[in-house]
């Protein structure tokens, strides 16, 4: 099957994924693909649905909680779809792109609304897919359209009215088989000092109160409502610092998950489940997991 799959892109076999996981969960893939361009990615499709094989999307791994045993299909690495085109303020960006480098690209191309995302370490795929957010500004913000595959294979560009977008969840997390590969966004003028200033004032802030130190895939759950935090309610059960295995609660902020050397996926998803069920128990607040669990 490797000489089939090496048509469509560089083909990597037995691949650790630990570095590919921002939790840095010590998991492998026995295939795992990076097509060149859109043409690789349909034919690839087509022979996926051929050969009954199975796949996924990952993007930079910044959101999700991989299996610990190896994974028999095919990973499907986006990160040659690099491309960012700029026609004024309109600019076309690849879903490979990571979010927190066009932050900082369009500021030198004079333009701003990504600041809030200069430490979000996600893909634009994948921003996109969950609607990242900070700040109170998300990816939708000024999202103009997307280009992706559908569910039936078919290449398609929908305008933002036409996807359904809301707090930490979009049209694709709806329809998980679509693939995203490149999206237009319209950035208004910016001030490259300001957006600069901004971005160091968040960083800092972000160094004070989040685990960056540790691997961790950010935010485990939504908020409840805008106005109350998940990491209140967890910390108001005193749960920081509540351990399994090498997963752990952070200290520094109660909505991490952090790796302290060797969890497992195992280790956090039952560290989330305490929570969840320890949350419910008390409040009956039912917290909705943000990260996505990935089993096989």
């Amino acid at each position: 099957m490797n000489e089939k799959l090496q048509k469509f892109g560089v083909l990597e076999e037995n691949v650790s994924l630990e570095t590919l996981n921002t939790y840095r969960i010590k998991t492998s893939t026995k295939y795992l693909l990076h097509p060149k361009d859109e043409a690789d990615i349909l034919q690839f499709l087509n022979y996926a649905k051929e050969q009954n094989l199975e796949f996924f999307v990952l993007g930079n791994g910044s959101n999700v909680i991989l299996s610990d045993t190896m994974y028999e299909g095919v990973i499907l690495k986006l990160d040659r779809l690099k491309k960012i085109e700029y026609h004024e303020n309109e600019v076309t960006v690849g879903a490979g792109v990571m979010i927190n480098f066009l932050a900082r690209d369009i500021i030198e191309h004079g333009l701003s609304g990504l600041e809030w995302a200069s430490g979000i370490p996600g893909t634009i795929g994948g921003s996109i897919y969950g609607n990242a957010e900070a700040y109170k500004v998300s990816t939708f913000e000024y999202l103009k359209s997307v280009r992706y595959i559908t569910l039936s294979g078919e290449v398609k560009t929908s305008f933002k009215k036409e996807l359904s977008h809301a707090y930490r969840t979009t049209f694709f997390k709806e329809h998980p088989g679509c693939i995203i590969l490149e999206a237009v966004f319209v950035f208004p003028e910016g001030k490259k000092d300001k957006s600069l200033a901004i971005i160091k004032e968040r960083l800092q802030r972000r160094l004070a109160t989040q685990p960056l130190e540790y691997p961790s895939a950010g935010s485990v759950f939504r908020n409840p409502t805008p106005l109350l935090p998940s990491g209140k309610v967890i910390d108001d059960l005193g749960l920081k610092g509540k351990r399994i295995g090498d997963a752990m609660i952070s200290v520094k902020h109660a909505n991490f998950i952090i790796n302290l050397g060797n969890a497992t996926g195992k280790d956090i998803r039952s560290l989330i489940q305490l929570i969840h069920d320890e949350v419910e128990r008390v409040y009956h607040i039912d917290l909705i997991l943000e990260q996505e669990i990935k089993k096989w």
